[in-house]
């Protein structure tokens, strides 16, 4: 008897608190009208410093964070949530009267935006927020894609869903995924968890995730920022980003590293290969952007 007791007292917080976000996303929806669209997207990339890089922004006064989901950096609205429509999007985001109060507060404009890494990658993202905010800016980190792919691995590995080890991953990844591109553009609807979960080597092929955003938005609308920047110097990467948002300087708390993840380095004939496998398509796209990109598979 005490441990149903007990339950029902593990319960019981749950639902309040369910019941108070569900009243909350109500509030949110019916004054939607009332909520501006966000000004900045942070697209990608997965395992590039995206998580990083949004908290040091949403400690800046002038940056509020997603509502009524206070502890989140996306909304998923572009690739998850794309049915529940835009009043629903709008709802995460501060209304014209709470924008005013801020930017009273604080003497500079507010510049709300979320963080979702899978924005990049999906194949209809970029002309829905072209065709919903084709003023938005956008804000890219790229990591070296042989980096990116082990920490993406590791990700999954300490999430548990991930069997296999990174080798058999990277050999497993065509045919895990095989389709589901096709299906997410065939069905507006659809929802992969593989597609996202398990494109090791896809998701480091930079430029062909960029192509439809750098062919429907200015370019100076898109702040390209190397991770290696982010890790190397976060405070000026940081300044960069709020100069391309048009904020004022105002460093956050710290700059701690978020979602950091430690373990036995990539055996050099591994990452050997796969800088080689890389080496065309980070030609490519440094040619494209006129970046420099100083990544290990640029020969000395």
């Amino acid at each position: 008897m005490s441990s149903i007791r007990d339950r029902v007292k593990q319960l019981v917080p749950a639902q309040v608190t369910n019941r108070v976000r569900v009243s909350l996303v109500d509030y949110g929806i019916r004054t939607s009208d009332r909520r501006p669209l966000p000004d900045f997207l942070i697209i990608g990339t997965k395992r590039g410093g995206t998580t990083s890089l949004w908290n040091y922004l949403i400690a800046h006064p002038l940056v509020p964070r997603l509502f009524p989901a206070w502890n989140t950096k996306s909304t998923h609205y572009f690739e998850e949530h794309w049915s529940r429509g835009e009043a629903w999007y709008r709802s995460h985001f501060p209304t014209v009267r709470q924008r005013e109060m801020l930017e009273s507060r604080h003497g500079g404009p507010v510049r709300a935006g979320e963080a979702a890494p899978l924005y990049m990658f999906h194949p209809l993202v970029a002309a829905r927020v072209a065709a919903l905010m084709p003023a938005v800016r956008l804000i890219v980190l790229l990591r070296d894609p042989v980096d990116r792919a082990y920490s993406h691995w590791k990700e999954r590995r300490a999430n548990g869903v991930e069997p296999l080890d990174f080798v058999a991953a990277l050999a497993a990844e065509p045919q895990r995924t095989a389709g589901e591109r096709e299906r997410l553009i065939a069905e507006p609807d659809h929802c992969s968890r593989r597609f996202d979960w398990y494109a090791y080597r896809a998701r480091g092929r930079y430029l062909e995730q960029l192509e439809p955003w750098l062919e429907r938005f200015d370019r100076g609308q898109l702040l390209v920022l190397p991770s290696e920047e982010l890790y190397r110097d976060a405070p000026a990467a940081y300044r960069r980003t709020l100069d391309f948002l048009g904020l004022p300087v105002v460093d956050p708390p710290d700059f701690k590293v978020y979602n950091g993840r430690r373990s036995v380095p990539l055996p050099p004939p591994l990452r050997a290969e796969l800088a080689e496998y890389y080496r065309p398509y980070n030609e490519a796209l440094r040619q494209r952007l006129g970046l420099p990109l100083d990544w290990p598979d640029r020969p000395t």
